[in-house]
């Protein structure tokens, strides 16, 4: 009987999946405004969701960068978050940075709706990105196939608990 109860309670624990949520508020320079949903169930994909209005026309990258630190604008942010040292791609690339999430479409409206799922930004374990810097670009992400600029719109995480809010800071002279 002991044996029996050990094992249910076993597995109760193991099919029981943790619901991990996070919001960032933007609110930056030119304009630049929106929110941005990231939710997890258990160890499936993030699913990125919101709005982000005031962009000019157009794709604009948008990446998970390796630091949360915003002091010194762009320049502290630093790369990609890049835990497996692979090379800049596209989403749907295999050899690719996890913080690669391609491009959000703004709109003549200048408003981009945010539409993401992805397996390689968890919000939990060793590789989550909160405490980590998500960046907009002013211009498209190319995919990996060159250079292109960033946005002055900078989010950092810090963990509120259950949930977790994600800080925007503007800068104006990013590259």
């Amino acid at each position: 009987m002991l044996t029996w109860q050990f094992f249910s309670i076993k597995y109760l624990l193991k099919s029981q999946k943790t619901m991990v949520k996070a919001i960032a508020v933007l609110s930056g320079s030119e304009e630049v405004k929106g929110t941005i949903f990231f939710e997890q169930e258990g160890d499936g994909p993030t699913k990125v969701t919101g709005v982000i209005s005031g962009l000019k026309p157009g794709l604009h990258g948008f990446h998970v960068h390796g630091f949360g630190d915003t002091t010194n604008g762009c320049l502290s942010t630093g790369a990609h978050f890049n835990p497996d040292g692979k090379e800049h791609g596209a989403p749907e690339d295999e050899n690719r940075h996890a913080g690669d999430l391609g491009n959000v479409k703004a709109g003549e409206d200048g408003t981009a709706k945010v539409e993401v799922s992805d397996f390689q930004i968890p919000l939990t374990g060793p590789n989550s990105i909160i405490g980590r810097a998500v960046v907009v670009h002013a211009d498209p992400d190319d995919l990996g196939k060159g250079l292109d600029h960033i946005i002055n719109i900078i989010i950092s995480t810090q963990s509120l608990g259950y949930f977790h809010k994600v800080f925007f800071s503007s800068y104006t002279n990013c590259i």
